[in-house]
């Protein structure tokens, strides 16, 4: 199905089973299949690649050359029905990849709203990502990384699959992430250390200076003071009440997982 309003280019070959919202542009040569759905108030540039079954919300703009919804590429994939959900407001320029799920995780990749993925960025199979996301140009996303809210990628880093990164969260450019990376970190490398508190990150989102400093000393219980990870867990804990910014952080770190960098 195809709103009256949609502007769709005379070359654009579209899926009679894709359904295209209102006000949606869609330029020369691009190819929606079957079973992709694009919210109102989307522009699809030329020259892209639309594969379902893919779920896309309002206001979107995808640029060319991008390929958003294509089977993954873990050799454990055999054609299972997998899917890629999108919010609204993403921006994906030149030539990104985003892939859909595998039936060995819950089978769908997802991204948020208010993202920019810059050109070359891929994400892999079962990632999810929060909104307010900045992946600068060539980051790549190994599968099933999950990346919270606010979080900075810098351009030319990867990551290793099953990767967390928490809220808020900075990794510098050409890094190679190996661990978890808390929530309010700065973290650079190869392989990625951590390297302070994203402190200015934290003042332009709204958080007071009262805040930032009881995270800076959170940060130096984890990283600076010789805890153990145990130790770690309970001085923070014990500093929630007074600073509730430090429950997401405390959160994070309680989650088994690969390791967080100190």
């Amino acid at each position: 199905m195809i709103h009256s309003t949609a502007k769709i280019h005379a070359t654009a070959i579209i899926h009679k089973s894709a359904v295209i919202g209102k006000n949606v542009e869609i330029g020369p040569y691009t190819i929606v299949g079957a079973r992709v759905e694009i919210g109102d108030d989307c522009w699809i540039g030329p020259h892209v690649v639309l594969k379902g079954p893919t779920k896309m919300g309002k206001s979107n703009k995808i640029f060319q050359f991008s390929s958003v919804g294509e089977d993954c590429q873990d050799l454990k994939y055999n054609g299972e029905e997998t899917f890629l959900e999108i919010g609204d407001n993403n921006v994906f320029r030149e030539s990104c990849t985003i892939h859909r799920g595998t039936a060995q995780d819950k089978g769908t990749t997802k991204i948020g709203n208010h993202n920019l993925l810059m050109a070359y960025v891929h994400v892999a199979h079962d990632c999810i990502l929060g909104d307010n996301i900045i992946l600068s140009n060539n980051a790549t996303l190994a599968g099933h990384t999950v990346l919270s809210n606010h979080v900075i990628i810098g351009g030319l880093s990867a990551l290793h699959q099953f990767t967390r990164v928490g809220e808020y969260a900075m990794v510098g450019g050409c890094s190679a992430v190996n661990k978890d990376i808390p929530p309010y970190f700065m973290a650079s490398g190869n392989y990625v250390q951590a390297q302070g508190v994203n402190s200015i990150g934290l003042k332009r989102s709204g958080f007071s200076s009262a805040a930032i400093m009881e995270i800076k000393r959170a940060y130096k219980v984890l990283c600076r003071e010789g805890n153990q990870l145990a130790q770690a867990q309970q001085i923070i804990k014990q500093k929630i009440e007074k600073c509730p910014e430090l429950q997401v952080l405390y959160d994070f770190i309680c989650v088994e997982s690969r390791g967080i960098v100190r």
